[in-house]
């Protein structure tokens, strides 16, 4: 096994990053990149014996990254599992004589049965509680005429109206899946309630199908049948059958939807309900981040109108969200809380439905949701600084070996690059950097890799792939789980560049639009 030869490497080593190549690297890549670092790290080059025992151990890691990568079976594993894969005992995962691509097949065959065992665990909750406020005794009210009633002082707020609804999915089989599902529903003293269930099975990637039964004491008995079908991967059809036994007698009813996802935040539906209240329907939604916004034109019968929607979203890092009417989405669950102000158009009233919320709205989230989130985040980040602090102080001290390794070959290409007026890195900085004025209590955590990334130059050139710079040779981590970015100034003919590039942001140099003008 690769994995056994020389020192141990972390687990959380990336192969990819250390010899500086892509994911798709061919042969070639590999066998230059590898060739480049043997040079630099090859003990016979160093006399000093602790330079040299140093060196013996980083090439040992790239002799190590080198046979993983350069074998097409042991890449194949590594590149699904990473190195534990390549640790097992005996190859439990598969048999070490099948091509990458039967390895593959067989890591999509262990998916699905560890996919199938979680199934017999897993529900998907949903629900919704709306509450109906009525509020409007606060804007319009006869205050003399109560002057003489007991507790006639405050207005009077009640709660008209109250909905509860729930719905759980208990998976079957990796295709079967049932759907239980109820509702409550109470409006000024009258209510009822109603409960569901459906079978659903997937037929095929493109395509479901589902049962339902349901009965409640608004409505009789229930009995239908919803197929979904993709026409195109951007164009998908449904169609709901159903029967609906009531006092009345049976009533049949049948709904078909065609939609069309015009854009990544646009979809477009045509509607055609037959049945209690047939009717046709157009509608365009258009959801963001920010903002949700819908038109809609029906012809129908009783009802035949034209509605446009538009709703914006206040939301924080926590998924939270807080719309109009007071309603709160939070993960699965949503609450839902509509107030009824007054019956007529009142200056009051429309101040307190508007101004309201959104001053209350954007005090707690400045004084205690973001606070909140802030410290919750630094906790989470100072548990993973300090599961991990022995392995980033293995990788620290192996990165100042490798510089100390580097210093002679660096010297050497300094001189070349400075021959030919070629690329020289003044400076070069990894970490976590604070430009943000409301950030300016934060730390700043960064470390030097110039000699690092001089040693990368060839034939003026520098050239990093899309991966996280801290498994390059001489860097390492200098703040775990936080956003890092490497910052370059470098003089290319005679004249200085600077660079700024997100961690796993590929990064080729020099380029025209790196250079710092003379005159500002």
């Amino acid at each position: 096994m690769a994995a056994a030869l020389g020192e141990e490497a972390p687990d959380n080593e990336d192969y990819y990053s250390l010899l500086n190549v892509r994911r798709e690297a061919s042969q070639e890549e590999l066998k230059a990149a590898y060739r480049r670092l043997c040079m630099l790290y090859h003990p016979d080059k160093h006399r000093d014996p602790e330079l040299k025992t140093q060196a013996e151990q980083l090439f040992n890691l790239v002799h190590q990254a080198y046979e993983v990568l350069s074998d097409p079976q042991t890449r194949a594993i590594y590149d699904i599992y990473g190195r534990r894969g390549l640790e097992m005992e005996g190859w439990e995962v598969v048999e070490r004589r099948r091509t990458p691509a039967e390895i593959r097949e067989e890591f999509e065959r262990l998916q699905r049965e560890r996919e199938e065992r979680r199934l017999q665990q897993r529900t998907n909750p949903k629900g919704t509680i709306s509450v109906g406020i009525d509020a409007t005794d606060l804007f319009d009210r006869y205050d003399e005429e109560y002057e003489d009633v007991p507790g006639s002082s405050f207005p009077q707020i009640e709660i008209n109206k109250m909905h509860i609804s729930q719905s759980i999915e208990a998976p079957l089989t990796a295709t079967d899946t049932a759907i239980l599902s109820g509702s409550l529903s109470t409006q000024n003293g009258n209510g009822g309630g109603s409960i569901n269930l459906a079978l659903r099975r997937v037929t095929s990637p493109k395509g479901w199908g589902e049962l339902e039964f349901g009965a409640g004491d608004l409505q009789g008995p229930l009995f239908g049948l919803k197929i979904f079908r993709n026409l195109t991967p951007r164009c998908f059809i449904t169609t709901n059958c159903a029967l609906q036994f009531s006092s009345r007698g049976i009533r049949p009813g049948l709904t078909t939807v065609l939609a069309r996802n015009l854009d990544k935040n646009t979809m477009g539906y045509l509607q055609w309900r037959w049945g209690i209240q047939s009717a046709m329907n157009t509608s365009i939604v258009r959801d963001t981040k920010t903002s949700h916004f819908t038109v809609a034109l029906q012809l129908g019968i009783p009802h035949s109108f034209m509605m446009i929607s538009y709703q914006h979203k206040f939301q924080d890092e926590d998924q939270t969200r807080v719309k109009g009417s007071l309603k709160l989405n939070r993960a699965s669950q949503t609450y839902f809380f509509p107030v009824h102000l007054t019956d007529q158009l009142l200056p009051s009233a429309v101040f307190y439905a508007t101004v309201g919320p959104l001053v209350i709205y954007f005090a707690m989230h400045r004084l205690i949701i973001k606070p909140y989130l802030r410290a919750q985040k630094e906790k989470e980040l100072e548990k993973q600084r300090e599961s991990t602090a022995s392995d980033v102080q293995q990788k620290k001290q192996e990165a100042e070996a490798a510089v100390r390794l580097m210093q002679e070959s660096v010297r050497r290409i300094i001189e070349a690059e400075e021959a030919r007026m070629g690329l020289i890195i003044v400076n070069a900085w990894y970490g976590k950097f604070v430009n943000d004025n409301s950030r300016k209590n934060e730390k700043v955590k960064v470390i030097d890799v110039t000699v690092p990334l001089q040693c990368l130059v060839k034939d003026s050139k520098l050239i990093l792939t899309e991966a996280s710079k801290a498994g390059l040779p001489g860097f390492y981590d200098p703040c775990v789980g936080e956003e890092k970015s490497l910052k370059v100034l470098y003089q290319f003919r005679g004249v200085l560049h600077q660079v700024m590039s997100a961690d796993s942001e590929a990064l080729r140099i020099p380029k025209q639009s790196h250079r710092i003008d003379a005159d500002g």
